[in-house]
């Protein structure tokens, strides 16, 4: 192996370093690419064998940049979003109702009736299979990361077509028990369940602007699913979007009150990837369904924005 030889990289050397580079841990890097974190740690040695450099410093915080790092990421970069591309576009020209469609989509998604809308794509379409992930994080489209997005109110970029399918409405739910202490003296006596606000705060702006602004905010969840489970167990009222609160068997729209416009459903994916069929099948076939059900989104009497 001649001495040029020895110094190539590849690109399975550059996706390893921007694994680490990006995660500023082995563990992390090696989880983001979900390989083994021994074949990462390897690899990433081998690689700094063939550059005859260093890489990366330890530090207090992780994994740091040394200076032939910092100058080799930009280059890592570039040829990352090339190989990216190139697959877009290969993908791209698959004209055949076959393969795997990759969606990412909020957790709270998994408690509408979008599930049902999977259920009855697989059925029409069985030799295409679905990889759902479900996660509160925002996946990169231009990265391949996955072909389909769906999100609640988001911007569009440059590289992604995006379809605004359904706007939602919201309403306070509570339990059967907790709506007849429900009087219309705009809340006072109640509780609401609220998400991150400062522990020392009794209101929010959303509380304030709501049917029931005397009620004050005395729990706090960091999740949906204990959200709705505790308000469903008579912890006191919730803010939901109504196609959540209404499939719900043990929660009711709190009384003296009319639904509240929300944000909206958005089906994303990249442009690059509009004529893949199965793709193409998908997203049709999801927007189709949910817009014929507008008004389990969109509560009838609601105000538009």
């Amino acid at each position: 192996m001649s001495k040029q030889e020895s110094h190539a990289l590849n690109w399975d050397d550059l996706k390893y370093f921007l694994a680490v580079a990006r995660t500023g841990t082995l563990r992390g890097g090696a989880d983001s690419i979900t390989v083994n974190h021994t074949t990462l740690t390897r690899r990433i040695a081998v690689m700094e064998e063939r550059v005859g450099s260093r890489l990366f410093d330890r530090s207090k915080s992780g994994l740091v940049l040394t200076q032939v790092g910092e100058d080799l990421l930009p280059h890592a970069e570039r040829v990352e979003q090339e190989m990216t591309a190139a697959s877009r576009v290969i993908v791209g020209r698959d004209t055949q109702p076959t393969g795997t469609v990759y969606v990412t989509l909020l957790h709270g998604l998994a408690m509408t009736s979008l599930m049902e809308d999977f259920t009855a794509f697989a059925e029409r379409y069985p030799d295409i299979t679905l990889n759902l992930n479900f996660t509160n994080d925002v996946r990169d489209l231009t990265r391949r990361e996955a072909d389909v997005s769906l999100r609640v109110a988001t911007d569009v970029t440059d590289d992604v077509v995006g379809r605004k399918l359904v706007q939602m409405s919201r309403a306070a739910y509570c339990s059967r028990q907790y709506a007849e202490r429900v009087r219309d003296n705009q809340g006072e006596g109640l509780h609401f369940i609220g998400w991150h606000e400062p522990e020392e705060a009794l209101t929010a702006r959303w509380l304030s602007d709501s049917h029931y602004p005397k009620a004050t905010l005395k729990h706090r969840v960091s999740e949906l699913v204990p959200l709705i489970t505790l308000a469903a167990s008579g912890l006191g009222m919730a803010y939901l979007a109504c196609n959540l609160g209404d499939r719900h068997p043990d929660l009711i729209r709190a009384p003296f009150q009319k639904p509240l416009p929300y944000r909206s459903i958005w089906l994303l994916l990249h442009r690059d990837l509009r004529n893949t069929a199965r793709v193409r099948l998908f997203v049709d076939f999801l927007a189709e369904r949910v817009t014929a059900r507008r008004n389990e989104f969109w509560v009838s009497g609601t105000a538009p924005l």
